[in-house]
């Protein structure tokens, strides 16, 4: 009884203390009734606040590329260092982890000099964030990928297609990766809800996401500002949650 009590408690605390904040951020951005009428009009949202309509835009494509190149650089990394080379796996996972243990503002610092030379080669646009924030990404996309490997048997699916005939490519992208699907999506959708919610390193490189644009929007219109920051809360909730239902069901066909 004592323990279950204890739960409840436990639970009911914390509930208060994530939903506060959100019951808040409704409260303050229905005072303007015009608020959220504004952002489901997206003609007009764009016209009355362009720098809003720039970085939504800017972190949709953001995430998608960012999705993207993590995905080709690191699922094959992954299965390569599975199948032929197992003795790097330890040092593969230290260096994708590794981000994890740095701060951002000191990521900043070191790709600071990088960018000067992304500047000078391929110009400043918001999309040459990708590159920083694929490194971002690497810890959270590396362990989801690994935990989708762990729990298949890849060695003998790759020699039972090798035995066939397969080359290694056939190997990696129709028989490895389907198996690994579950995994794949739950990398990509943390790496969308990284990139959603990513501030440091777009504004103290001078580039443009919707969280700076948030910032930014927050100094004229502080209603607007705060119901397109609950919006993308929301999103990376839902992402989260379809990740969630998604690991579930993947447990509950291989059972």
């Amino acid at each position: 009884m004592a323990r279950v009590i204890f739960r409840w408690t436990v639970l009911t605390v914390m509930g208060v203390f994530f939903l506060l904040p959100l019951i808040a951020m409704v409260e303050f951005s229905t005072r303007d009734p015009e608020t959220w009428p504004l952002l489901l009009d997206w003609p007009r949202l764009a016209e009355e606040y362009p720098a809003l309509a720039e970085g939504i835009l800017a972190s949709l494509a953001q995430a998608a590329l960012t999705s993207v190149l993590m995905l080709v650089l690191l699922v094959p990394t992954a299965i390569w260092v599975r199948l032929r080379l197992p003795r790097l796996r330890r040092v593969v996972e230290f260096l994708c982890l590794l981000p994890l243990t740095i701060p951002a503002i000191v990521l900043v610092v070191g790709l600071a000099p990088v960018y000067a030379w992304v500047n000078y080669l391929i110009g400043g646009s918001s999309l040459t964030l990708v590159f920083a924030y694929t490194i971002l990404v690497l810890p959270y996309a590396y362990r989801a990928i690994d935990t989708g490997l762990s729990a298949i048997d890849v060695r003998t699916l790759a020699e039972a297609a090798r035995s066939l005939g397969a080359g290694w490519t056939t190997v990696i992208w129709r028989v490895v990766l389907p198996n690994i699907r579950s995994a794949v999506l739950s990398a990509a959708f943390l790496t969308v809800a990284l990139v959603l919610g990513e501030f440091t390193i777009a504004s103290l490189l001078h580039r443009t996401n919707l969280q700076v644009a948030i910032e930014f929007l927050g100094k004229s219109s502080a209603t607007v500002s705060v119901a397109v920051s609950l919006t993308a809360l929301l999103l990376a909730f839902a992402l989260l949650l379809v990740l969630s239902l998604a690991g579930s069901s993947s447990k509950e066909r291989r059972s």
